[in-house]
């Protein structure tokens, strides 16, 4: 085995280590995540906000035991990719908004973000997000494939880019 399979193998690892620790922390507690939700002011509806803050840490910990398991890894890598960009949109807005409201630099803004970290730095967040965005772009270019049970799922392609 290459090392580049097994870094790969280790990050898709590390990336469905963190979603499941982390859609678990949340959903333990998903009073505490449905008012981190309601900061960010994009949802009205009460049923919605309700189903988001029940469901969605359940979602992120289905996409992580995927990845640990080496299942439908490529759907997996998209739905996170899904999931983190809009969220880092949001969040990078928020703090924008925060910094400008009370005349401090970006890079000390720190909150409480909803991802089950408790208060953050937000810009090293936006960078570790950036890093897991990046990490699920390899996953879903068909990199991470050994020591799967099933890599895709629907009978895709099952050579990795670098195997062609």
């Amino acid at each position: 085995m290459r090392t580049r399979d097994l870094v790969t193998v280790g990050a898709r690892w590390l990336l469905g280590a963190f979603f499941v620790y982390m859609g678990f922390k949340k959903a333990l507690h998903p009073e505490h995540f449905l008012e981190l939700i309601r900061q960010y002011q994009m949802v009205d509806n009460a049923f919605l906000l309700n189903a988001l803050a029940a469901g969605l840490p359940w979602f992120e910990v289905l996409c992580g035991l995927l990845l640990l398991g080496g299942v439908a890894v490529r759907g997996a890598a998209l739905w996170l990719i899904l999931m983190l960009v809009p969220f880092s949109l949001v969040v990078a807005h928020r703090a924008l908004a925060i910094a400008a409201a009370q005349g401090q630099p970006f890079a000390t803004v720190k909150f409480d973000c909803g991802c089950g970290a408790g208060e953050v730095v937000i810009w090293k967040k936006l960078l570790e997000n950036g890093t897991f965005i990046l990490l699920a772009g390899w996953l879903l270019l068909g990199y991470g494939r050994q020591f799967s049970a099933r890599f895709t799922v629907f009978g895709c392609p099952t050579q990795a880019p670098g195997d062609r």
